[in-house]
């Protein structure tokens, strides 16, 4: 590969549109819930597909209902996305997704079983 594609490519990356997420994967068993934030929503759902495809577990919390019901009960669901500003820097942006975990942890904690 030579440099300039290099270059084409590095830029390409460093300017892509940033997407952080508030999810949760739920045991459908049982009905616990993990909830958690990313700042690269790709790289959760891929992480989550590649756990169902092994069988290995996504999150040391989630290993005995993984061990115990198997990875087919537990599903995905992405509760809130937003997306990183031009100027806002790596630092803010993970506390602006870390504020949507607790707005969504005060909500859910309130009926639902979290691991």
């Amino acid at each position: 590969m030579n440099n300039d594609k290099r270059k084409e490519i590095l830029s390409q990356y460093k300017e892509r549109e940033i997407t952080g997420c508030v999810y949760l994967i739920r045991n459908t068993f049982n009905n616990k819930l993990l909830l958690d934030v990313s700042t690269d929503l790709q790289s959760v759902r891929n992480r989550f597909e590649f756990a169902q495809k092994t069988g290995s577990c996504i999150n040391p919390k989630l290993q005995k209902d993984w061990s115990e019901h198997g990875n087919g009960v537990f599903v995905l669901e992405i509760l809130e996305e937003l997306t990183k500003g031009s100027a806002q820097t790596d630092a803010c942006f993970k506390a602006d997704v870390g504020f949507l975990k607790e707005a969504w942890f005060d909500k859910l904690s309130k009926s639902e079983e979290l691991y």
